[in-house]
């Protein structure tokens, strides 16, 4: 329990420090975004984009960063994605991979050698691998694993961005956004920060950078297939 005695006393800083900030909030929620992210502990939602206010962001976390779910009737948005988009009137979609993400390195490694998990394990990756799957012949010849991986994740956030699109639930007027968080140095820039690597389908660097001037600086990608 020593674990969560020290999580109980960093949440009573917590609640110290937010006495005020649930005033506008405590009967119903307007995100201005719903970001869904990576569940791995080096990634920390809310502070990779220094929010630390209630309301702001709809934050979702799974395996690989996915947005569908597999129903009865096949696969669809996942819930907690579409819920802020269909009843907080939240018009903002961010998917956001991250460099060595576990989840694509198990995918990868379950279609190249086959590997066993657990099945509730196994049913996240099913979902990844019909998606990441027709990558591995794109890959350029010769690439080492770790290279290979980071590619696949922008190729799976551009999955998850396009599943967004083709989503009939989904509002066509929806900003859908797809980024990568990068902790290993692998792309230009500071350790911690998000590259933009497609906005609405659009994964070109020349194009998005000269239609988003903006924030030109942060779009990059490692891969252009």
């Amino acid at each position: 329990m020593e674990t969560v005695a020290d999580l109980l006393d960093r949440n009573a800083d917590h609640a110290e420090q937010f006495q005020s900030r649930f005033d506008d909030v405590q009967s119903a929620q307007y995100p201005d975004a719903v970001t869904v992210c990576c569940s791995d502990s080096r990634v920390l939602q809310d502070h990779v984009w220094g929010n630390d206010e209630p309301g702001h962001l709809f934050t979702c976390g799974n395996i690989g960063n996915r947005v569908v779910q597999q129903t009865a009737d096949g696969r669809a948005v996942s819930g907690d994605v579409l819920y802020p988009i269909a009843h907080t009137e939240t018009d903002t979609a961010i998917v956001m991979g991250h460099t060595g993400c576990g989840a694509v390195t198990a995918t990868y490694d379950a279609l190249t050698g086959g590997v066993s998990e657990p099945a509730g394990i196994e049913h996240c990756l099913s979902l990844l691998k019909p998606h990441l799957e027709p990558a591995l012949s794109e890959l350029p010849e010769g690439i080492d694993r770790a290279d290979a991986i980071n590619r696949l994740v922008e190729y799976n956030v551009d999955r998850q961005v396009e599943a967004l699109l083709d989503s009939d639930d989904v509002p066509a007027d929806t900003t859908i956004v797809g980024v990568v968080y990068d902790f290993q140095d692998v792309y230009s820039g500071t350790r911690g920060e998000v590259h933009v690597v497609n906005v609405a389908g659009e994964t070109n660097v020349e194009t998005l950078r000269e239609e988003y001037p903006d924030i030109g600086s942060r779009i990059e990608r490692l891969w252009e297939y």
